[in-house]
């Protein structure tokens, strides 16, 4: 039988601090517009995770049957957990672990369609065609960064907010869109190192289609577009001026802004893609706690 510390491997425990950041923005950009609920946003947690833990999950059985994590050589940001090469869990176990997940996060959709209503249905399937075609599938067509960066980026804060009260306010559309490209950033940098067997794996990401200098501004202009976009809501009044504190995680860039336009034919130092986690999670974390603060 698996050990814990298999099945945290599998599901890429770390990084589930992602889905937590994106329920509190969501959440608190529902608050700011009046509607707020416990019971609804623990469950659009408990959701949440259970998702990001089945696309983890499954991607670690789908590189090891490619061969993918085979030939990686492993940072903690890249390359894969080493739990299924290391003979820690088998293939079908991961997956069994993967599909159970899921599971877990399609109840707790089934009951927002039942409590909220069928208005939270394409929010719903989006992220269901995000978790179970991301790996063999869609990070094969060359759109998995567009998948992440919906599924676990902006789908997600629309969603959350929307099981509050049953709509949509400017608040949410406008936190979505910084969540879209951070994690559209985050999946985007861990691609690099990982270059050569996803290439012999079939997978057809930006690194592999533009080559590595386009694909390197490319995370640059998405990067620079996030903070932007924060501001530029701040402007509209989409977002109360407080959020303007949103843009201040960016300093967090410095490293793999400067590696980008350098010389993107070296490898990804691993400092930089630590800080592109850290401004990924510190951005979601601050946006929701000055909405909250703008709430109040």
């Amino acid at each position: 039988m698996a050990s814990l510390k298999a099945f945290l491997g599998v599901v890429r425990a770390p990084f589930l601090l992602l889905p937590v950041t994106l329920v509190a923005s969501g959440a608190a950009a529902a608050a700011y517009g009046g509607e707020f609920l416990w019971s609804r946003t623990l469950v659009a947690l408990l959701g949440l995770v259970a998702l990001h833990a089945a696309v983890n999950a499954l991607n670690e059985a789908s590189d090891v049957r490619t061969g993918i994590d085979l030939h990686t050589r492993r940072t903690p940001f890249s390359g894969g957990s080493g739990t299924l090469p290391a003979g820690l869990m088998t293939e079908p176990t991961a997956r069994v672990v993967g599909y159970g997940a899921f599971a877990v996060g399609a109840a707790c959709g089934a009951w927002f369609l039942y409590a909220v209503g069928w208005s939270l249905l394409p929010i719903f399937v989006a992220g269901a065609v995000c978790v179970l075609a991301y790996t063999d599938r869609l990070a094969r067509l060359g759109v998995g960064e567009l998948a992440a960066g919906s599924g676990l980026g902006a789908l997600p804060v629309l969603g959350t907010a929307l099981v509050q009260g049953g709509r949509l306010g400017p608040p949410a559309v406008a936190a979505s869109l910084p969540a879209f490209l951070m994690t559209f950033n985050l999946l985007l940098l861990n691609e690099f190192p990982d270059e050569v067997p996803d290439r012999r794996g079939g997978r057809r990401n930006l690194v592999i289609l533009l080559g590595r200098k386009t694909a390197a501004r490319t995370y640059a202009a998405a990067a620079l577009l996030a903070p932007a976009s924060i501001l530029l809501a701040v402007v509209l009044e989409a977002l109360p001026p407080v959020c303007a504190l949103g843009a201040l995680p960016s300093a967090l860039l410095a490293r793999p802004l400067q590696w980008a336009f350098g010389d993107p034919e070296q490898p990804v130092p691993v400092p930089a893609l630590s800080s592109n986690v850290a401004w990924n999670l510190a951005t979601n974390l601050t946006l929701a706690a000055t909405l909250t603060v703008a709430a109040v």
